[in-house]
């Protein structure tokens, strides 16, 4: 039976792609793409072994049930496009782990809240599921055996089996002699990472996909200080040991079987009802209080925010959890330090991996993203729906994403500029200018309880080369340095990294060492009066997809938090109760989070009205399939194309003219891509100053491009700023919207 399944997806693929390529080749006279014939030579090379590898793997039976069959299910359904997609490739093992889909149809997601990881539904190696999950297990085992490692903590979110696959994989960490430390329940990833260095651990491990939308699976791996691992050693991770592990290298250790102290358990102060801790009730630790502890010293002002508790006037608080880990951390957190006014967004506060409120219309897969404007909108509607009549009491309403390490801020909007903001009495905020904020914020307190910023020649802040460079100006105006990163917090944490050291950090050129140089450096993009290595000390540590933490001075040792710091990755919980604090410190100054941006940045002549616009392409989801690959292909080559224009003669983006150029390319995910794949973007200079571009990103999460535009203005006054903000967001939508147009991405 199994050679006939064989002989019918060997034919019914090669029909499939033999079809897809003649329909292509007589819409295309001249000649079809060259990265549709990438597809189909990929497609050919790999689907039909990669399928027969899974459906002969005699191990599969020890691990998991029904992956014959589901390939067999599709085979006769004769679902080629899916089959293609599912074994086109291997899904990669990126610098923060792995992410990807659990299937590709809503109703395969359906199958597996309701039977769990064995569900009899399509997989392969280009998706999260059982044995994907534990062959990528494997290799981090064995690395963590070779390096001494003996202790990892494993958590999960909200997703679709996220405790099944935790306890699976924590299975096999067992099997391995190593000791697991398993939350209870679902868990913010920041509350992970804290975990980790809290209790000398060696990896973390949170099942989770952070604000992609229900389909998507996968885990984030942290080394023993809570970091995502460098890129030397997630380089031999995947090259000496995830490549070479197998099937026959799986091994489970049942919890029961578990010696006396290599299980334990993360959680609260008691056991959670409903829970199964295999009789290990007595092995579990309040690691809750410990994180809520610890974010609670970052406070600044401590009386104010416990004033709240007498205040006949409190600051009120909407929280959104957005189905996530969030829900109960960060009500938590904000109630035992003051703040009693806060509400929640009922609806949705529920722990449900499919994100209901997001996915009502079929095929539209929306992300719970706290960052995204239309998901705000989600949440203050289902707040008025929860609490009718409130909302216009409300002062801020926070929002973290399924795993809680991103935040989101809904503020009011004065009257005055609501025309601005489609006549709404409310706005998302950028988390560039929340970032903007709570720096100001924390700079403004040392000013007014000592009179000075406090030792600016030895602090610093890191943000990533998309982020707002009105924290540039912010720190260049009161003696701070800047580290600009790559994308993403492993990037950032490295550049902190090397600030510790106490080494002058490199003189880079458009992230290069040498202008001539063609690669990057593999994680910093630029540095600014770093002081020749005078400056060891973190405020903050900030990138625009709503990522933020503090990471402080060195550490006494490799596998601690920084003195005096946070996470070495994004916190929302943290970041929502220092926004919580601000919002306290606006409303005793009888303002506003959203009049104080307004005041004390874009009107301060030292820094200027900032605009940080960001579209997504496309706008939900990422690009599928043999057109999709094609689709991305051909846009990234239309903007190679016209940066290549731009050097040679003038070029105009919606009237602006472009100064000047530059790509980005580290070498990271060419792999998975293309030799010289842009994977940190390319960047297109619309003045000599270069305070205004626009950015071309490939995603490093998502098979999708990004799209993001900082324009700036100073000199505006109180009575201009309105019309600045109007005429430079319509400037900007004008600008994406003739690149997209250039590049064929519309």
């Amino acid at each position: 039976m199994m050679d006939a399944l064989l002989e019918k997806a060997k034919k019914g693929i090669a029909d499939y792609l033999q079809k897809a390529e003649e329909k292509l080749k007589n819409a295309n006279p001249g000649g079809i793409p060259k990265s549709a014939a990438e597809y189909f030579a990929r497609a050919r090379a790999n689907v039909i072994p990669n399928l027969k590898s899974w459906l002969e793997d005699a191990c599969i039976p020890n691990f998991s049930a029904n992956i014959a069959e589901g390939i067999q299910d599709a085979v006769e359904e004769e679902r080629w496009p899916d089959i293609v997609d599912v074994f086109l490739q291997d899904i990669s093992f990126g610098t923060a782990g792995i992410r990807g889909r659990m299937a590709f149809d809503k109703a395969s997601i359906l199958k597996m809240k309701e039977n769990g990881p064995a569900a009899r539904i399509l997989k392969g190696t280009a998706t999260i599921n059982d044995k994907v999950l534990l062959l990528k297990s494997v290799g981090v085992a064995k690395f963590a055996l070779d390096r001494g490692m003996k202790k990892i903590v494993i958590g999960y979110d909200s997703r679709i089996c996220g405790q099944a696959f935790a306890q699976l994989i924590g299975r096999l960490f067992l099997a391995y002699g190593i000791t697991l430390y398993l939350f209870d329940e679902a868990c913010p990833y920041p509350e992970l990472t804290f975990a980790v260095p809290n209790l000398r651990a060696d990896i973390g491990i949170l099942i989770s996909a952070s604000h992609n939308d229900y389909r998507y699976n996968g885990y984030k791996v942290s080394c023993g200080n809570g970091s995502q691992f460098s890129l030397e050693d997630r380089a031999v991770i995947v090259r000496d040991y995830i490549s070479k592990a197998v099937s026959v290298d799986i091994k489970l250790l049942p919890f029961e079987e578990a010696a006396p102290d290599q299980l334990w358990f993360l959680g609260g102060s008691e056991p959670v009802e409903g829970v199964d801790y295999f009789g290990r009730e007595d092995h579990l630790i309040d690691m809750h209080t410990r994180h809520v502890e610890h974010v609670k010293t970052f406070l600044l002002q401590k009386e104010l925010v416990a004033e709240q508790k007498r205040s006949k006037k409190p600051v009120n608080i909407g929280y959104c959890a957005y189905h996530g880990a969030g829900r109960k951390a960060v009500p938590r957190i904000l109630k035992e330090v003051g703040f009693t006014n806060v509400l929640k967004v009922n609806k949705l506060d529920e722990l449900d991996g499919l994100f209901p409120c997001f996915n009502s219309e079929p095929g539209f897969e929306q992300q719970p993203d706290p960052g995204d404007v239309r998901a705000a909108e989600i949440a203050v509607q289902s707040f008025k729906e929860d609490h009718p009549g409130s909302f216009d009491d409300l002062n801020i309403l926070v929002g973290t994403d399924p795993d809680a390490d991103r935040c989101g801020l809904v503020v009011k909007v004065t009257p005055s500029q609501r025309a601005i903001y489609d006549n709404k009495d409310f706005t998302l905020l950028p988390a560039d200018d929340l970032w903007a904020l709570i720096v100001w914020y924390r700079l403004h307190w040392e000013i007014e309880q000592f009179g000075s910023v406090q030792n600016p020649e030895q602090r610093f802040i890191a943000l990533s080369h998309t982020t707002s460079d009105a924290l540039v100006k912010m720190a260049m105006k009161y003696g701070l340095g800047v580290a600009r990163s790559w994308v993403g917090f492993a990037m950032l944490a490295m550049c902190v990294n090397e600030a510790w050291k106490g080494q002058k950090l490199p003189d880079l050129f458009e992230g290069r060492p040498n202008p001539a140089d063609p690669q990057c450096h593999p994680f910093m993009h630029s540095c600014i009066d770093m002081n020749n290595g005078h400056r060891k000390f973190n405020i903050a540590c900030m990138e625009q997809s709503s990522g933020f933490s503090i990471l402080g001075g060195p550490p006494p040792d490799a596998v601690s938090m920084g003195e005096g710091g946070h996470v070495r990755d994004k916190d929302g919980t943290l970041a929502a109760l220092l926004l919580a604090e601000i919002a306290a410190y606006a409303k005793q100054k009888g303002t506003t989070l959203f009049q104080l941006i307004d005041e004390k940045i874009f009107l301060d002549p030292d820094i200027g009205y900032f605009l940080n616009y960001y579209e997504p392409d496309p706008l939900d989801g990422e690009y599928d399939g043999l057109e999709g690959f094609v689709k991305k292909r051909e846009v990234i080559q239309g903007v190679l194309e016209l940066e290549k224009e731009c050097r040679e003669k003038p070029v105009l983006l919606a009237g602006t003219p472009v100064h000047s150029t530059a790509v980005y390319w580290t070498g990271k995910y060419d792999a998975a891509n293309f030799d010289g794949f842009p994977d940190e973007g390319v960047r297109f200079y619309l003045d000599e100053e270069k305070w205004n571009y626009l950015t071309f990103r490939p995603s490093g999460t998502s098979n999708a491009l990004r799209f993001h535009l900082q324009l700036h203005q100073s000199g505006a006054t109180k009575q201009t700023l309105p019309d600045a903000k109007a005429s430079l967001r319509q400037k900007a939508k004008d600008i994406v919207a003739d690149l997209r147009r250039r590049v064929g991405a519309v």
